[in-house]
């Protein structure tokens, strides 16, 4: 018996999703805190300019994670569905091809991310003051463009074969490194943005490292052997319709920030500081339920995959009840405590202020958060790429860009105050619709 079949133990259906979720959730913690660190470090220097261009280049990482995420978490639903009824071989050709597809869909992206470095930086909100803090951190983020991709190949794939320890080890670990040399190079050596945006690149490549080492020392299933890496058009339609699903939600979640950006540039980039800073502790309660979300994700699939519909729709509803219920208590903690939060980054009144008036608007949103986000992963385990869709354009897309504009044309900067809530709550209404009509009755 495998070691996946060995850890899905379906008879016990909750300490199985615990035991697979658990490790994810501390990765995420741990990926939190050096994200918290990244933006202290730089936060600290009371340079508004520097925070304001480090900021914008959110939308950068977002689209690198939205193209490891089309070959990770379509790679690891399929995988886990495979698992699910006995297909190990076919499983493992599909590690194989996702892990090579990545690396060469980073090299070949990185040449016109740089040949367009000045347009893009435009795009994303840079002006003449931010722009050369802005371009540092982008160029050498873009150099690193294939590590960055890779390292979310192989974290999600360990998990659809039950090795959550062993992803959480390789994303820890990436994480640790980006943690220590943070101060290092950005304050130490005075590196700035260039050393904010290298330390997170050696992150990539350490965690890619450990991860290898896992899938070569652990792994009964996933493989790197170039000779297997071959799939056929429905598997590759597979991968394709749920990893692009996936990735829609990255690019739109980046499409949201260039328009927050762009709307923030007209009052001046002390609010694109405070957004930055506000984005980064919010991170505090949507990284954690990311973790919850996507570590039950080989459970999802491999229920669905062994026709096991009953437990299928127990798990849902315990993890429905259990998520929204930490949003809600993570939500008033951060509530509480947003201007004693802010004041620990920067010592600037204004930027303190405007973040503090952005995180209470914005906090309270990630109950409907919580909803949408275990909807949005039900559907990718499960291999339903339309609704998958439909919840990826939703919340960070289509429904956020409609409830934006409307609100900031009816009532300027307090309309996008409560813009992220407004979609929010009308994308938890979709997912509970959409699962009705799919999932429910199956």
């Amino acid at each position: 018996m495998s070691s996946s079949e060995n850890f899905f133990d379906t008879e016990k259906l909750i300490p199985s999703y615990f035991k697979l979720a658990l490790p994810v959730v501390f990765s995420m913690v741990v990926t939190l805190v050096y994200n918290l660190a990244d933006t202290f470090f730089i936060a600290r220097t009371n340079d508004a300019l520097l925070v304001a261009g480090v900021s914008l280049c959110a939308p950068l990482f977002t689209f690198l994670m939205a193209i490891g995420n089309i070959y990770g978490q379509g790679g690891s639903s399929l995988i886990a569905r495979l698992l699910g009824s006995g297909a190990r071989e076919k499983a493992g050709s599909v590690s194989a091809f996702c892990f090579y597809l990545a690396i060469l869909t980073g090299l070949v992206i990185a040449v016109p991310l740089i040949a367009f470095r000045g347009p893009v930086l435009r795009l994303f909100g840079a002006d003449e003051a931010t722009l050369s803090y802005a371009g540092e951190y982008y160029s050498v983020l873009v150099l690193f463009a294939p590590f960055a991709i890779l390292s979310f190949i192989h974290s999600n794939l360990m998990r659809s074969e039950g090795l959550a320890l062993q992803s959480m080890m390789g994303t820890v670990s990436g994480s640790l490194l980006n943690l220590l040399l943070d101060p290092v190079f950005i304050s130490l050596l005075g590196w700035g943005a260039r050393g904010a945006a290298l330390a997170t690149a050696l992150g990539f490549v350490c965690t890619d490292a450990v991860c290898l080492f896992f899938v070569r020392r652990k792994s009964e299933v996933l493989s790197v052997d170039v000779r297997r890496a071959r799939v056929s058009r429905g598997e590759l339609g597979q991968i394709l319709s749920v990893g692009i699903t996936a990735a829609i939600s990255n690019v739109s979640s980046a499409v949201c920030v260039i328009f927050i950006n762009q709307f923030l540039l007209t009052y001046g980039n002390e609010k694109i500081a405070a957004m930055g800073i506000v984005t980064k502790v919010n991170m505090v309660v949507q990284l954690i339920l990311v973790g919850f979300s996507f570590g039950g994700i080989p459970l999802f699939g491999y229920l669905f995959g062994a026709g096991e519909k009953e437990k299928l729709r127990e798990l849902r509803k315990f993890c429905t009840r259990f998520l929204c219920g930490l949003a809600l208590a993570e939500s008033l903690v951060l509530f509480l405590l947003a201007r004693p939060l802010m004041t620990l980054f920067i010592d600037h009144p204004e930027i303190i202020r405007d973040g503090t008036e952005m995180m209470r608007w914005q906090i309270p949103g990630m109950v409907f958060c919580a909803v949408v986000l275990l909807h949005t992963c039900l559907f990718q385990a499960c291999g339903k790429a339309r609704p998958a869709l439909a919840m990826s354009l939703s919340r960070q897309g289509i429904v956020f860009v409609a409830v934006f504009l409307a609100a900031t044309w009816i009532a300027g900067y307090s309309g996008f105050l409560v813009s992220t809530l407004l979609s929010d709550a009308l994308s938890a209404v979709l997912a509970l619709a959409l699962y009705q009509r799919v999932l429910a009755k199956k």
